[in-house]
């Protein structure tokens, strides 16, 4: 496994059938040929991904998109327009050219263009639209970091693209159809109220356990090894007194916890510096001292929302 910028040597790989890991305004992905059935079967396999949880591709623009998809609603469309290249998936009919081990089966296939010059020269690069989940292993803490691959997958994968830390955290929102209405799937770097600011309501799916439409909707998911459980701190030190509890915060520190037990999001309250470190801050959970770690939600507004998802799928592992 190396890593690098190499475009060129990137494309390479994923021309052979082989595994990169690409850089996205979001999260790293882990990317193959989305074409090659074996090639995306390599992705189910180093991460460990149960293959009822479909995947999705990434295209260069919206003219790529519909080379793999046989219907693009009008209101896809232009929310394309406006939100392409950015943190949006379109769940969308598929043409046969997307095979089954993508869309697990299902008719449709979740289609996005990413918002990252190395990841979009790359897509330009190659004939063919990348399946690329979070680069991790299934139900971990998503990557934001070249590091944070490297450490989890190593040598299980070809090449390491480096484009640097991801500038929004929290992956993308992705919308479908149902009954013709549009149905938010999974809340994340769109706000819901910009979306609807352009088609007008949309439903908000939430988690389901099994036979997921979209990915990121297992009730489950984005968990560091370590416990993590809601509020509030000191019912849970008494709770259990024979662990030590930390604490995973939104602005300020609490008085009642050891300083380096704790992990702060924003300092001043800032809700897009809280989802930029949230993955980042979710990692280090399991490199401090304790057992156990109480999660404090951040207000449930804009992307806050797509925070308090992560963190309510982090906090029901069972692990």
């Amino acid at each position: 496994m190396k890593v690098g910028n190499h475009v060129g040597f990137a494309a390479e790989i994923l021309r052979k059938g082989g595994l990169v890991s690409i850089p996205t305004e979001t999260v790293y992905g882990l990317a193959a040929d989305a074409t090659n059935p074996d090639a995306v079967a390599a992705i189910f396999k180093v991460k460990k991904r149960p293959s009822f949880d479909p995947l999705i591709i990434h295209v260069s623009d919206f003219e790529s998109a519909k080379k793999y998809t046989s219907h693009i609603d009008p209101r896809a469309k232009l929310l394309a327009d406006h939100f392409w290249p950015g943190p949006l998936t379109l769940v969308l009919p598929k043409k046969d050219s997307i095979p089954d081990i993508v869309s697990a089966g299902l008719t449709t296939v979740g289609v996005r263009v990413p918002n990252h010059p190395i990841t979009l020269d790359l897509l330009r690069s190659v004939d063919f639209p990348l399946a690329a989940p979070s680069a991790n292993l299934f139900g971990y803490v998503s990557p934001t970091r070249p590091q944070h691959v490297a450490s989890q997958l190593g040598e299980s994968i070809d090449y390491i693209l480096d484009g640097g830390p991801c500038a929004i955290g929290v992956e993308s929102t992705i919308l479908g159809f149902e009954n013709d209405s549009p149905v938010i799937y999974r809340r994340g770097g769109i706000e819901i109220s910009a979306i609807e600011d352009l088609i007008g309501p949309v439903k908000v799916n939430e988690h389901s356990n099994s036979n997921p439409q979209a990915p990121g909707m297992l009730s489950s998911h984005y968990s560091p090894f370590k416990k993590l459980v809601g509020e509030p701190y000191d019912q849970t030190v008494k709770a259990f007194p024979n662990l030590k509890v930390g604490a995973l915060r939104f602005s300020n520190k609490l008085p009642s916890c050891p300083e380096n037990w704790q992990l702060v999001l924003s300092e001043s309250g800032n809700l897009l510096e809280a989802a930029y470190h949230l993955f980042e801050y979710l990692r280090k959970i399991d490199e401090l001292e304790p057992d156990l770690f109480v999660v404090e939600f951040v207000p449930d507004i804009g992307i806050g929302q797509a925070i308090n998802d992560r963190l309510r799928r982090a906090t029901a592992s069972n692990h």
